[in-house]
């Protein structure tokens, strides 16, 4: 059975590749934004977004993930630009950041399973110094990134204390997204 995901992030094709995952990346038909509108709590957006990335592509099995990060109670997207990258970056500094992933499968074009996990980071307080110093070194790739950051990278430098999985930080909760398809016969169990 062919085995989909619905997702252009090389850090979640990562994952499953390093899993042992056998899949075919494709990129969502989704419009993010627009299925963001009246929503209010990460949750909710990160189902939503999983879910739609899931059913969007047809096959017949498809995974679908994404990420939304929260601060004070405040929703970030991926940053617009490197200045508003820093902006973001300042907002965090010496505040918990919740960064909530949700992972969906389809089973032909309908939603099978889904499962949301939230992790906090505490981001250390960051001087400007610092700031530009790791702006210099990470962008442009913390742009693609809600957050603006990458664990597996300098990115880490960010936290004082992170409480919660490390795959759901990566951005898909792999755990059980892997016991998911076993359930399903797509993995040997």
């Amino acid at each position: 059975m062919a085995l989909i995901l619905a997702s252009t992030s090389s850090i979640r094709r990562h994952m499953l590749d390093a899993a042992g995952v056998d899949y075919e990346a494709v990129k969502p038909a989704v419009d993010e934004d627009e299925l963001k509108l009246g929503l209010s709590d990460a949750r909710d957006i990160a189902e939503r977004l999983a879910a739609a990335k899931a059913i969007s592509i047809p096959g017949e099995w498809v995974i679908g993930s994404d990420s939304v990060v929260s601060a004070d109670g405040r929703l970030f997207s991926k940053p617009r630009d490197r200045e508003e990258a820093a902006e973001h970056l300042r907002f965090f500094s010496g505040k918990p950041m919740l960064l909530t992933s949700a992972v969906a499968i389809a089973h032909g074009g309908t939603l099978d399973w889904i499962h949301v996990e939230t992790a906090t980071l505490q981001v250390r307080p960051l001087s400007e110094a610092f700031i530009a110093d790791y702006l210099d070194a990470e962008w442009p790739e913390v742009g693609y990134t809600v957050g603006v950051f990458r664990l597996e990278a300098r990115g880490v430098q960010l936290f004082e204390r992170i409480d919660g999985d490390h795959f759901t930080i990566l951005g898909m909760p792999l755990i059980p997204l892997l016991g998911a398809l076993r359930e399903r016969g797509l993995l040997p169990s």
